[in-house]
């Protein structure tokens, strides 16, 4: 059998695939020990398009569904380390969707309570799922970081109401980007036979899987790997970045969880690290989520589509040959109700930024 399997092996290395085999995988523990090692996916018609190597990190294979897995795990084993929260205890965390999802995932496997505030912009099908793995979800008016009524700070004042309870605190605590510089940056690098690419791309919310995988890239490249920012509108860090000054480009967009409005405790320290930014209107992410599902079978949310988008335009600036690599953070079907609605998508002036051949997709009213 192993002598099949090297013959059946050697053409493809031959034509440039990779190829380690190690054996058939091991078992993990629970739910925590499927975290991360998502595959990296070329995106082939990108590729092709750009004559560079676009790559994206399958982060919707999660077991969790997201990349926010690795977060909501780095939180919690931070708090038990430092000894915040016991056996039985509750986990409170302010999100707009999917670190609250990871959260509920974990908690589900550590038995602890999980209780979710978030903005009540937000998708149903993230509220559903919450409650469907047992948390408590308060859904709050979205209202400014500044405001004391933010989700954030609800959040923070109800954990501190509780005994044997802590505020995960996912934008401002940085075991949140030290999830990416343990996992996510090292597994990119060994992915790419050992960080043969050029740069890393991707929208930011917390900051902490930019910060952190930008971190470890530009370490263990000595600087030869860039990192830079995918930015959609109404966020402050597009302008932050290029012309160092926070602020605004548009007043808001259809992707969740990404954008800001200032620059939090995650991204604060890699900031400088950052070689550029570029800004992505809707009309882009929402035609790459309909590229991405009729040219690759990827059926991903705005957030992922957007960070594609970028990853192609940064592949033209860089050159052929150049390999530039991204996050799909997670799958369209937390958003399916919208996306992929006629009536959302009229609402709000993208259905013509959906090419024609492409509208058949459009399958809800």
């Amino acid at each position: 059998m192993v002598a099949i399997l090297r013959a059946a092996i050697r053409p493809l290395a031959r034509r440039g695939y990779a190829t380690a085999v190690t054996g058939y995988g091991k078992e993990v523990d629970g739910f925590v020990g499927a975290v991360g090692n998502t595959p990296l996916i070329r995106l082939n018609r990108l590729s092709q398009e750009t004559g560079c190597n676009v790559l994206a990190k399958a982060e919707f294979m999660s077991p969790g569904g997201s990349i926010k897995d690795r977060a909501a795990l780095y939180l919690v084993k931070d708090a038990e380390e430092k000894g915040l929260i016991r056996p039985g205890g509750t986990v409170v965390e302010g999100t707009a969707g999917n670190t609250g999802i990871g959260l509920a995932h974990v908690c589900r496997s550590k038995g602890y309570q999980c209780v979710i505030y978030m903005p009540d912009t937000q998708s149903q099908e993230k509220i559903d799922l919450l409650r469907m793995l047992g948390a408590d979800v308060r859904p709050v008016p979205a209202v400014a970081f500044d405001n004391p009524q933010n989700y954030n700070h609800q959040a923070k004042r109800y954990a501190a109401s509780l005994d044997n309870a802590v505020w995960t605190n996912q934008f401002d605590n940085t075991a949140n980007r030290n999830a990416h510089i343990l996992t996510t940056g090292p597994e990119i690098w060994e992915q790419t036979n050992g960080g043969k690419l050029d740069a890393f791309i991707c929208s930011t919310g917390t900051g902490g899987t930019l910060a952190g995988v930008t971190r470890y890239l530009t370490e263990k490249s000595n600087g030869r790997v860039e990192g830079w920012l995918a930015d959609p509108p109404g966020s402050v860090l597009y302008n932050l970045v290029e012309n160092g000054k926070a602020e605004r480009v548009g007043n808001g967009s259809i992707t969740e969880g990404i954008g800001q409005g200032r620059v939090t405790s995650n991204l604060q320290p890699d900031l400088s690290l950052l070689t550029g930014a570029l800004h992505v209107p809707d009309s882009a992410s929402i035609n790459m989520v309909y590229r991405l599902l009729d040219e690759e079978g990827l059926y991903v949310g705005a957030s992922s589509a957007l960070n594609v988008w970028a990853a192609a335009e940064l592949a033209k600036r860089k050159g052929k040959g150049s390999t530039i690599v991204t996050v799909l953070c997670d799958g369209a079907y937390r958003y399916q109700a919208r996306l992929f609605s006629r009536v959302w998508l009229e609402s709000k002036g993208l259905i013509s930024h959906i090419p024609e051949n492409l509208q058949k997709y459009i399958v809800l009213p």
